[in-house]
């Protein structure tokens, strides 16, 4: 006897970004996850942003990481009213080709923890990158509106970097509204 049951049409065609809800949880007082599809192969992906002397060249924030030894990096980050943060973090899990992962250790301004993943799009466009920060602002909540309104805070920094990112691997530079360096001006004559 034939079922009359419609057929289903609930598939999960999200982006994988919104669909693991478990890896979104943090346990820091902040926490943001951001997606976005980048055409060049995935294992080009990883190891550019696994030498994290590669990462200051599209993070604006970000103005030195040195190696500490072992799996240790410190990161001196520009943080809100021009002051400037260490942060001293430990990679904990890196999957070559797929996952690195991160947390913060002894020494380091703020207490953090993220990952980034690199997958294959389903649809052979690519590869997906996906960047999860989780974080305790300075000075609290204050500090958390403060980092917002000067457009320092985590959240807003890891839309921009992945579109840097991305613009970087795609076409080999990062597209600014800044004039280019130039020689400098004489005096004005009025």
């Amino acid at each position: 006897m034939p079922s009359h049951e419609p057929l289903a049409t609930d598939a999960e065609v999200a982006s994988p970004a919104f669909l693991d809800k478990d890896n979104v949880e943090g346990d820091y007082s902040a926490s943001s996850i951001r997606a976005a599809l980048i055409n060049r192969p995935r294992q080009e992906l990883y190891e550019y942003w696994r030498d994290f002397s590669n990462l200051p060249s599209f993070m604006e924030n970000v103005k030195a990481v040195e190696k500490l030894g072992g799996e240790r990096s410190e990161w001196t980050v520009a943080g809100p009213g021009g002051m400037d943060l260490e942060l001293v973090s430990e990679i904990t899990e890196d999957v070559p080709g797929e996952r690195i992962a991160w947390r913060s250790s002894d020494g380091s301004d703020i207490d953090h923890e993220g990952w980034i993943e690199f997958r294959d799009n389903a649809f052979g466009r690519g590869t997906e990158v996906r960047v999860f920060i989780s974080y305790d602002p300075p000075a609290g909540a204050v500090g958390k509106v403060v980092a917002k309104v000067l457009q320092r805070e985590p959240r807003v920094q890891a839309r921009r970097e992945l579109r840097r990112f991305k613009q970087l691997m795609e076409t080999g530079e990062v597209s600014t509204s800044e004039a280019p360096d130039a020689a400098p001006r004489g005096p004005r004559h009025l």
